[in-house]
């Protein structure tokens, strides 16, 4: 019997896995993963079956320093995916990309990828990296000479599939000869309608906001659990995100504290509304300044895709608030709608779950854009 053919990834700045698990669902194998943040990667850890040599917790700085006593683990890497923090790219910012000190994670991703050389490679990033994408189209140049060709695209995770309005910057690269623009066709291939809000949420257990401030370790029917069993409704989004796989437990379903005020805010506001709505004038914090914060209360819209989820749900979700329940969204909850399988874990406390959560790219869009790499490789 033949052997499998191993497609081997490096995933950098993998955060809690994201980015991975949708590569990995189009084909490809985690190899090597480098994650800053000890959570984070733990996370990563509880839900992939990889020895601790694959890992390297740290920065890449320092990764980049050691390389060679990894060459075990990096030679013969099919692709390298990532997406390196980068603040300094505003088209206000006359300064070079590489000159920016805050941009010293994407200056390591070019020499990881210069002293690794995989056959493909996908950058991941903000979508206003789009306005510098001369000036970065030179940095590869000037980092891997003429050896890869490399395009972008901003793509839309709501257009496959994913319930969210979420526009994000994908270069791609490649030194196997082919064009970047078929690598993106391929990519669009994977194009469908959006699920909306409604489809990720439904039929998930009623929760209430916990009234009891500091009691973060208290689990209950009211205001959710870590872990439960739980049969999940039969619907196209369970599916969508899960498989024919049959998921038993309910993970990270749990709601956080809130003040008696934000939860009568949650109770009154319609959905589609914000803090400027009439319902909630009479106690609406901040009214002297209601035009800085009028997205500081917002009730999705079931009927809607949700509003890009982030990493800000770590210190609370005024701005995500269920559109039917006086709560903000769960952990879980996001993690759906990030299209997050329902058995993946996050691990950690639970603000932490939102942080991990909202920094992560959507799996769905990934495994499109894995797929539409992998229809050059099989």
């Amino acid at each position: 019997m033949s052997k499998k053919q191993i497609y081997k990834m490096v995933d950098l700045f993998a955060g809690c896995g994201g980015l991975s698990l949708g590569m990995e669902q189009a084909g490809f194998t985690p190899w090597f993963v480098n994650e800053i943040v000890d959570t984070f990667c733990n996370t990563y850890k509880r839900n992939h079956d990889l020895s601790d040599e694959h890992y390297y917790v740290g920065d890449i700085n320092e990764l980049n320093l050691h390389i060679n006593e990894y060459q075990n683990y990096l030679s013969d890497i099919t692709i390298v995916c990532g997406g390196p923090p980068c603040q300094g790219f505003s088209m206000a910012n006359r300064q070079r990309i590489l000159d920016d000190p805050r941009n010293q994670l994407y200056k390591a991703y070019l020499i990881f990828l210069k002293r690794v050389r995989p056959q493909f490679f996908v950058m991941e990033n903000v979508k206003g990296m789009a306005c510098k994408i001369e000036e970065i189209r030179q940095n590869f140049k000037d980092y891997l000479g003429e050896e890869y060709q490399f395009g972008y695209q901003l793509l839309k995770a709501q257009e496959f599939g994913v319930p969210q309005n979420r526009e994000r910057f994908i270069m791609i690269g490649n030194r196997m000869g082919i064009a970047p623009s078929d690598i993106f066709d391929a990519i669009f291939e994977n194009k469908r309608e959006p699920f909306v809000l409604r489809d990720a949420l439904e039929g998930l257990p009623h929760l209430e906001a916990r009234k009891v401030k500091g009691a973060k370790d208290i689990e209950n029917a009211e205001s959710g659990f870590t872990e439960r069993e739980f049969v999940y409704p039969d619907t196209d989004f369970y599916h969508f995100i899960n498989g024919n796989k049959i998921v038993d437990r309910l993970y990270n379903h749990k709601n956080r504290y809130n003040n008696p005020r934000d939860i009568e805010i949650y109770r009154r506001l319609p959905q589609g509304a914000n803090s400027l709505h009439p319902s909630i004038e009479d106690i609406m914090p901040y009214k002297s300044r209601n035009g800085i914060f009028k997205d500081k209360y917002f009730k999705l819209d079931e009927n809607q895709i949700c509003k890009t989820i982030t990493s800000h749900m770590k210190f609370d979700c005024n701005m995500y608030i269920h559109p039917w329940e006086s709560r903000g969204l769960s952990p879980r909850e996001a993690a759906r709608i990030q299209t997050f399988p329902d058995d993946y874990v996050i691990t950690g406390a639970q603000n932490m779950w939102y942080a991990q959560v909202g920094n992560a790219v959507p799996v769905k869009l990934a495994k499109a854009i894995g797929d539409g790499i992998m229809k050059f490789i099989k």
